[in-house]
């Protein structure tokens, strides 16, 4: 199932991608007699995500072409969701290919920060250069969705506790990163300097996360690009990881790294593509 907010007459709502046009989560409800939480946010913590995508599979997908849609051509995408108890980054995750994999010190541990709520911006949203910051960069990145409380939880099964995956663009300012490397969390924090979505896609719609390709375009051209099994720290690892550290709770989010960074200024478009999923395109403004 593959879901988007979406601005409705000044609210954000959920919907879920049709064969016409994105369905209203308020419009399945009155067709199916249901009340599912109507915020991609409280479907995925309460649960009601899992619900919805059950009757998705049974009898949702044959009949949601027959509910009103809103066309693709006409959404007016919002971000996923405001207000994530935890944005956690991974820096550094890539590597150039599996040979490079191979001689990597096994006692190597990810590189982390957190982003604040309000750096959050959706697609086609300004990215807003901060005046004497300096150099920005842009990043295009996978985003993991986990969808239940877990703790300590182990490698093996850290998938299980994933809700779905989403396109991220995460902004640094690079001369602040520069001038101490202590600054990282200053440096991703600004303003608009986080961007998601505009397409949640759940985990079953995944067939193997690390076969996934992910690009940082920046005016249409493909300026980076990688796959997901050559990074460090898969998303198994890094969900295992930080659990040990830190609760991790349903609709927080990991960005797993970027296969390469591009330096953006005013004017600017910016893009993640990642097989399977919308790409999230943001523009550059001072």
């Amino acid at each position: 199932m593959k879901l988007s907010t979406l601005r409705i007459d000044g609210n954000e709502r959920a919907a879920v991608a049709g064969p016409k046009g994105l369905v209203l989560v308020s419009s399945i409800n009155e067709a199916a007699k249901r009340e599912w939480s109507t915020e991609l946010y409280e479907l995925i913590r309460t649960g009601e995500l899992e619900e919805l995508r059950v009757w998705y599979i049974g009898e949702g997908a044959s009949g949601i072409g027959e509910l009103p849609a809103i066309p693709y051509d006409q959404a007016d995408y919002a971000p996923l969701y405001r207000n994530p108890r935890k944005i956690w980054g991974i820096g550094m995750n890539y590597v150039k290919d599996a040979e490079e994999l191979k001689s990597l010190d096994p006692n190597e541990e990810p590189v982390g920060f957190l982003k604040p709520d309000t750096s959050i911006i959706g697609m086609l949203e300004a990215i807003q250069l901060p005046p004497d910051a300096g150099t920005i960069t842009a990043e295009a990145e996978l985003a993991v969705i986990i969808g239940r409380t877990c703790k300590n939880i182990a490698e093996e099964e850290a998938l299980d506790a994933v809700a779905g995956y989403t396109a991220s663009l995460d902004m640094t300012a690079a001369d602040i990163h520069a001038r101490n490397h202590r600054f990282l969390t200053r440096a991703k924090s600004f303003d608009t300097f986080f961007a998601f979505g505009p397409q949640f896609l759940t985990k079953d719609e995944v067939e193997d996360v690390l076969d996934l390709h992910v690009e940082t375009v920046q005016g249409s051209k493909v300026m980076h690009r990688n796959i997901v099994s050559n990074m460090r720290f898969r998303p198994a690892y890094a969900i295992a990881y930080h659990s040990k550290v830190m609760t991790l709770l349903p609709g927080d989010i990991i960005m797993t790294g970027t296969p390469g960074s591009v330096v953006i200024r005013d004017g600017d478009v910016v893009e993640c593509r990642i097989d399977g999923f919308e790409p999230l395109i943001c523009t550059v403004r001072n």
